[in-house]
């Protein structure tokens, strides 16, 4: 694993990257922010506000976020939770009408690959 110490993490506004979520614990890493790295191949970089229209999408997509997986320790996502998300499954959900909100100051500036900022911004809870 890539040492994320060595990395500057910087969030789409050019920000250092705030937290999304310690409870639910959110990213790749655990840590709570979207971090990323070479390691990430999933790209889970972009910080959102679970809605239920979200969460159905995402498990007819055959990844079922709200279901408890104790052997993960994951408890499950419910609406209003904030979870860092793939990008490509983010604009997936945006291209299908069920992008949940985004929180820009903790989502991470890699997201700008794959989603434009204009997009982001018209989705975003703290533009």
């Amino acid at each position: 694993m890539s040492d994320l110490r060595t990395q500057e993490q910087l969030n789409v506004l050019g920000g250092p990257l705030l937290a999304c979520s310690y409870a639910p614990l959110t990213g790749f890493f655990r840590t709570g922010c979207c971090e990323t790295s070479p390691d990430d191949l999933g790209r889970h970089v972009v910080c959102v506000k679970v809605t239920a229209e979200f969460l159905a999408f995402s498990s007819e997509r055959g990844n079922d976020l709200a279901t408890p997986r104790p052997e993960y320790r994951f408890a499950g996502l419910k609406p209003g939770d904030r979870w860092c998300l793939c990008a490509l499954r983010w604009i997936e959900a945006y291209e299908a009408g069920v992008a949940p909100p985004v929180v820009l100051a903790a989502t991470h500036q890699s997201a700008l690959s794959v989603v434009p900022m204009e997009t982001l911004r018209a989705c975003a809870l703290d533009a």
